[in-house]
């Protein structure tokens, strides 16, 4: 199984970018695929969750109304649409997969090596 992120880079506040979650090696229908991500001296948090039996998908409340998820089932890929940057959203983001309907990071099975994001002010 494995888990590659992409999409990553440095984008200016105000900026968009999009991530792109490859999976391999597994039904893509029974998991659910959460992003994370991890800023230097933070914990890891979750930034969504999207259940890929019905596409039902939650967001954390900072970045509600500005980042996206969605996926492509045929390519086994989800993806996060991340508009309205801002500079606290540098962090590294991953995806994780978990057989099941919810992402709650230690129940996580797989995990990307994630990708950095960089919003400069």
């Amino acid at each position: 199984v494995q888990l590659v992120e992409s999409g990553g880079g440095l984008v200016q506040a105000g900026g968009s970018l999009r991530l792109s979650c490859a999976a391999s090696e597994f039904t893509f229908e029974d998991y659910a695929i959460g992003w994370f991500r991890q800023a230097p001296g933070i914990e890891r948090e979750g930034v969504s969750c999207r259940i890929m039996s019905d596409g039902a998908t939650y967001y954390a409340d900072f970045v509600k109304g500005r980042f996206t998820t969605s996926s492509d089932n045929s390519k086994n890929t989800v993806y996060l649409q991340m508009d309205s940057l801002k500079p606290e959203d540098t962090a590294v983001y991953y995806c994780a997969a978990h057989q099941g309907v919810r992402c709650l990071e230690p129940e996580m099975d797989y995990w990307g090596k994630g990708t950095l994001v960089t919003v400069s002010s």
